[in-house]
């Protein structure tokens, strides 16, 4: 497991990839200590720029200003390790912030949360790589052969993100209600298959990560027993030191049992694996007023929604855990104390100290 992860041009020192996790949640503390540890820290560009002067009324430049900054301080921090971002195909300003995130000099972008069909061309002329995010096989093959045909280029690397990760999540919600009988396994065997197909007409290794519910060294060996080439974790970093969220975000981690995590409708229209709390309470009571738009994604009419994501997300980062939105993964019930990104790397993929 200590193998080093080649993708495209760049080296991780070690096959690990966080998670990117927004709102605020991954960004430049998280990602950069990832980075310095000798994997590929990664910040999630959702509203990046909550915390911003200005934000309540121009949320498009201070999240662009925002993904500058925190690259640049994570890079900064880095000791030349990888830095990147994740960037939803949903979010309304997607291509802005590919761009500004590949001008801010990251080193990878991976996206999610539709399908990243024009990807190549925003990064195009930069050595910036690239990655989707799929579920399936045959979202991996949309994907690849459309890059093929219309750009004639494929990816860097793949990530697989299975059924028991935490937010967006691209299963319908009775395959997560059923993931145990999935054989998920299966899926990801064909996924890494059709990824090699492609890696063969470039003449090229293309890595595939795996994702969702690594929690355990037996979870990693596991994925690299069915040919990963590295694994992404997200929830266990959450509960570091390191992590970018308030102290009762990560608090709330370590106090979830199983039977707190459930599957929700977000407005981002996927289902997502979530926290239960007030919040979510008075969701199922009836649609929450949606008192402003903060124009995050592409596809949203306020009127229709069940509540505003970016007001709950935000809400929720800065420690209000009660009346916010807390995204996690299905492991999360084990998660029983705060550590640090070192000790969470070292438990997983490192040599015993």
């Amino acid at each position: 497991m200590m193998k080093e992860l080649k993708i495209g041009k760049k080296t991780a020192k070690i096959p690990f990839v966080q998670g990117g996790m927004g709102v605020g949640v991954s960004r430049c503390g998280l990602a950069g200590t990832v980075a310095a540890e000798g994997g590929v820290g990664i910040i999630s560009t959702a509203q990046i720029g909550y915390d911003e002067e200005g934000f309540e009324k121009d949320q498009k430049n201070c999240n662009l200003k925002a993904i500058e900054k925190h690259i640049r301080l994570a890079k900064a921090q880095a000791k030349g390790g990888l830095v990147g971002a994740n960037i939803m195909v949903a979010l309304k300003d997607y291509a802005e912030h590919v761009k500004a995130a590949v001008k801010s000099g990251a080193d990878v972008i991976i996206s999610g949360a539709g399908l990243p069909i024009n990807l190549p061309e925003l990064v195009e002329g930069s050595d910036t790589a690239i990655a989707p995010i799929v579920s399936t096989q045959k979202a991996a093959n949309v994907i690849l052969k459309m890059w093929e045909r219309k750009y004639n280029r494929t990816a860097d690397f793949v990530v697989i993100e299975g059924p028991d990760a935490g937010g967006h999540l691209g299963f319908s919600p009775e395959e997560l209600s059923n993931r145990k009988d999935m054989e998920y396994d299966t899926e990801i065997k064909k996924i890494i298959a059709t990824v090699k197909e492609y890696g063969k007409k470039y003449s090229r290794n293309i890595p595939v990560i795996v994702a969702g519910g690594i929690f355990s060294r037996e979870d990693v060996k596991h994925a690299f027993a069915l040919g990963a080439d590295g694994i992404q974790v997200a929830s266990k970093l959450v509960a570091t030191q390191e992590c970018d969220a308030a102290l009762a975000y990560k608090e709330a981690y370590v106090q979830a049992k199983e039977e707190d995590v459930t599957i929700i409708k977000s407005p981002v229209g996927m289902p997502g694996r979530a926290l239960k709390n007030t919040f979510l309470k008075q969701v199922d009571k009836g649609q929450l007023k949606v008192e402003k738009c903060y124009g995050c994604l592409a596809k949203c009419n306020p009127t229709q929604i069940p509540y505003c994501i970016t007001d709950a997300l935000i809400k929720a980062v800065k420690g209000d855990v009660d009346n916010g939105l807390l995204f996690c993964g299905a492991n999360v019930g084990k998660i029983q104390k705060i550590s640090t990104v070192h000790d969470v790397i070292q438990e997983l993929v490192l040599p015993d100290e």
